[in-house]
């Protein structure tokens, strides 16, 4: 059982809401409070575990309150668990690792970085809370400050190999086709890999000049965004040895 409650953020991202979730099978697990609502305050009312799919401002605004008020157990990614404890001000009562279950609540943690270093999807059944992996609609900001495209790109790919039912995101409405939403995303990101190496190749050499081939749309609002979106798929062409590219100016990949 997977239950939903929206609440008002500042956030860039879509809808300007980021979603809680409150599931498992016997014991109950509240994810991403982000804020308090009415509906949350009493959704949460004897939940056993408190979690987050990453620790990202906009997903973790109200963790210290229901760690305090639920007395739940607060958990945390193993490898990031100071991480949360700064983020959220709470330190956290136990670590989980992919692959761990959260308690005997049959939620099982999926490792899926790429938008941030510590995210996670959690799974129950065939469906699964997935934060700032995969939208319904629109693409997820990966940008070169804490993202990285190709981890990024990889955890699209693992997720779809779950074949699941549901995807419950951290924003926007649930995503009924998962397989083929993500299969969407990753092409989305092919594509624009294939637009900014295009760009270095005609000669391009800084961000703001790759942004004008890479993109076809008007950029007003989130030119800052998409140029970081630009930094990130740099960085990943660099490791793939497409590129030469030091942060500030791009070329094509030496000969050796």
């Amino acid at each position: 059982m997977f239950e939903r409650y929206a609440a008002p953020v500042e956030t860039r991202a879509p809808h300007g809401e980021t979603n809680a979730y409150v599931l498992g099978d016997g014991e109950r697990v509240l994810v991403d409070p982000a804020a308090r609502t009415d509906a949350l305050d009493d959704a949460a009312t004897g939940v056993d575990h408190l979690a987050v799919t990453h620790a990202h401002p906009d997903h973790v605004g109200a963790v210290s309150h229901y760690a305090r008020e639920t007395g739940a157990t607060v958990w945390a990614h193993a490898a990031f668990a100071d991480h949360f404890e700064r983020e959220t001000g709470v330190a956290p009562d136990r670590v989980f690792r992919p692959g761990d279950e959260l308690g005997r609540s049959g939620v099982h943690v999926l490792d899926t970085p790429g938008h941030a270093p510590d995210h996670v999807a959690f799974l129950a059944g065939r469906e699964a809370v997935t934060g700032d992996l995969v939208f319904a609609d629109g693409s997820v900001f990966v940008g070169a400050v804490d993202g990285d495209m190709r981890a990024y790109m990889s955890s699209l790919r693992r997720l779809a190999t779950r074949d699941l039912d549901r995807l419950h995101p951290g924003h926007g409405p649930a995503v009924d086709a998962p397989t083929a939403r993500l299969h969407e995303l990753y092409a989305h990101r092919r594509d624009r890999e294939r637009r900014v190496l295009a760009a270095v190749d005609a000669g391009c050499a800084t961000v703001d000049g790759i942004l004008g081939h890479a993109y076809d749309k008007d950029l007003s609002g989130v030119r800052d965004l998409a140029g970081q979106t630009v930094r990130a798929h740099l960085d990943k062409l660099l490791v793939d040895g497409r590129v030469d590219w030091d942060g500030a100016h791009a070329a094509p990949a030496s000969e050796d």
